[in-house]
């Protein structure tokens, strides 16, 4: 069990270190396939939670980015604590399968989206109801990805602005992923942040190889392989769910 821990955040790491994005949904994808995606979503808290605090203080100017995004963030910490979405604790739930569902819709946006519209100019009514739906969905599959990543990228940002804006996101929605996992424990399945905090190892390993491999190969044509992996990854756990 420990050697595959092991080799998917490694493999996570490697993933984020070269587009910027995707340790959790890798992770969760790969690690839900042996075990709940409660435990899951618990392993990912100290890898995701250091890795995005990376990415958000990288290139400084973070209170700018802040202040341009606090209802984003308002909407992911709303949509976390009174969710429309039955949540990873519920034992009925299959949280698997819409994972699996929300992997396959990123997957193909990836693929698909060749020039995203410029949705700015609507930024002020869309960002609160954007992260709403992510803090929803963090606490329903683990991932903060659909609809935030792609939200993001309509704004047509700056290269640095996007990855310094998805570092806070995510930053901000594991902080609340913790909090849930933490007052909403399940029988059986005991939160062990020490296995969380030993997969930052491999994490950060990945991220560094992740960042040397970006230069020597294509990055579209890495993000193609990346996107059809995840529709793979996503279709598999929603078919077998």
């Amino acid at each position: 069990m420990l050697s595959f821990i092991v080799v998917v955040f490694l493999l996570a790491g490697m993933v984020k270190g070269m587009i910027g994005l995707g340790l959790p949904a890798v992770s969760m994808g790969l690690l839900s396939m042996l075990i709940s995606p409660y435990q899951a979503a618990a392993l990912l808290i100290v890898p995701s939670m250091v890795t995005n605090i990376w990415q958000l203080f990288a290139e400084g100017q973070v209170l700018r980015v802040l202040a341009r995004f606090w209802t984003l963030l308002l909407g992911i910490i709303i949509g976390s604590i009174w969710s429309i979405f039955p949540n990873l604790g519920q034992s009925e739930f299959h949280s698997e399968a819409l994972l699996g569902a929300m992997l396959l819709l990123y997957g193909l946006y990836g693929l698909v989206a060749k020039q995203i519209p410029n949705l700015s100019r609507y930024a002020w009514i869309l960002s609160p109801l954007i992260g709403y739906l992510g803090g929803a969905l963090t606490v329903a599959t683990g991932v903060v990805v659909i609809p935030v990543v792609p939200y993001l990228q309509s704004l047509h940002l700056q290269r640095d602005d996007l990855v310094q804006s998805l570092g806070l996101a995510f930053t901000v929605s594991t902080m609340c992923l913790a909090i849930f996992l933490q007052q909403n424990p399940v029988a059986h399945l005991e939160i062990d942040y020490l296995w969380s905090v030993m997969a930052l190892i491999p994490a950060l390993l990945g991220m560094w190889l992740g960042t040397r491999i970006r230069y020597k190969i294509a990055e579209q044509k890495f993000r193609k392989v990346f996107f059809c992996g995840l529709m793979a990854l996503g279709g598999y756990m929603l078919l077998s769910h």
